[in-house]
């Protein structure tokens, strides 16, 4: 075995990044649960120093959160209609019918239909948002922690307008699942592993990490990603104002821990490296979107093979880590002491996004919601 695959076994429980086996024995065993506990220590810190401009950076996105808080049940249409079956048809002839033009001989697909099909476009968007959801939901208690276990006041400042952004975004894709579409989903499994690892770690930096940087960070793409794609005009204006808050959430992890990384050590940088790389498996992981297939009657590991070589998948799965790269870049995470960091996204296959701009420098450009969106 080589050393390379020791450290995967080690690290993500498997030894080939792509083995999907190993990938789709991980399952929500408890998909009908209502509450899910997670045990947690860590200090909660109080800081006697209250010197507001001790961080200018974060002193800056914390007057500008105040200035963007929108209300969710106010500044958006909820009147808008939306047809979720014409809604996939549309997606679907915009952007070329990504799926429908594998071929898909000697799997349990080459018998479906239009019908089928619409039908799964309408499975995908509801797991889809759902995992958005819980995501948001992740967010909203690992910032609260954040409020709790950072040291400085300006981050327990800002931490705290996150909180309430946060608390917005579960409600608002909640309630678009709830009246617009026809359906949640469990949380996914890799997902709410990943959840569990940030939330149970005492370290107020990996909660920083894991969530501002990782998970944000993805999820401020494929929010991107899904605003380029959709022909719906709420979902749209939502996910344009939800990007604007998500820009100064990872925005906030880049200037913080830019400054904590420069006092750690080599040993504790691999620590975060190792963490980060966990972290990006998980969030790959997930998108095999098993629980859809199960949900059509369709066994997903015979499908995932042909689903996986379509070359639109992979540019989709690889540009969700497009915040991410550059952001670990900026923190100087991917080349600490040996670039391990570096060898593993290289071994993912998202490397070359790491002159791609950061967020701490981008996020301004991201602040204003368009005029015609309004």
């Amino acid at each position: 075995m080589t050393e390379a695959m020791r450290e995967n076994a080690a690290i993500i429980g498997r030894d080939d990044l792509n083995d999907l086996e190993a990938i789709m024995a991980v399952s929500n065993t408890a998909s009908d649960e209502t509450r899910h506990d997670v045990h947690s220590v860590y200090d909660t810190v109080f800081t006697w120093d209250y010197e507001k401009s001790a961080r200018p950076k974060l002193d800056k996105l914390y007057e500008k959160a105040k200035r963007a808080q929108w209300n969710a049940q106010t500044d958006l249409p909820w009147e808008t209609d939306v047809d979720q079956e014409a809604l996939v048809v549309a997606n679907a002839a915009a952007n070329g019918g990504v799926l429908r033009s594998l071929d898909v001989s000697g799997t349990p697909l080459v018998s479906w239909g239009d019908a089928e099909w619409i039908q799964f476009g309408i499975e995908s968007q509801n797991w889809t948002l759902s995992q958005f959801m819980h995501g948001e939901q992740g967010a909203l208690v690992c910032t609260a922690k954040i409020v709790e276990s950072v040291p400085w006041i300006d981050a327990k400042y800002y931490a705290s307008t996150q909180v309430m952004d946060e608390a917005r975004h579960v409600e608002v894709f909640s309630k678009y699942l709830d009246d617009k579409l026809s359906g949640h989903y469990p949380i996914n499994a890799h997902l709410r592993l990943l959840l569990d690892d940030i939330i149970e770690d005492s370290r107020w930096d990996m909660t920083y990490l894991g969530m501002q940087i990782m998970v944000e960070g993805l999820a401020l793409a494929a929010f991107g990603f899904m605003y380029q794609m959709t022909t719906e005009p709420l979902l749209k204006k939502m996910l344009r104002y939800v990007m604007s808050d998500e820009s100064r959430h990872v925005a906030f992890g880049v200037l913080s821990l830019q400054e904590h990384y420069q006092d750690l050590t080599a040993a504790e940088l691999r620590d975060r490296q190792e963490f980060a790389f966990e972290a990006a498996v998980r969030m790959r992981d997930r998108f095999l979107q098993q629980e859809v297939w199960d949900r059509m009657g369709i066994d997903p590991k015979s499908v995932a093979p042909v689903l996986l070589q379509a070359p639109e998948r992979e540019m989709f799965q690889n540009i969700l880590f497009s915040k991410i790269v550059p952001n670990c870049k900026k923190l100087g995470l991917l080349d600490a002491a040996d670039g391990w960091l570096r060898t593993k996204f290289t071994e993912l296959g998202v490397i070359g996004f790491e002159d791609w701009a950061d967020t701490g420098e981008e996020y301004e450009s991201m602040q204003e919601v368009p005029a015609e969106e309004v």
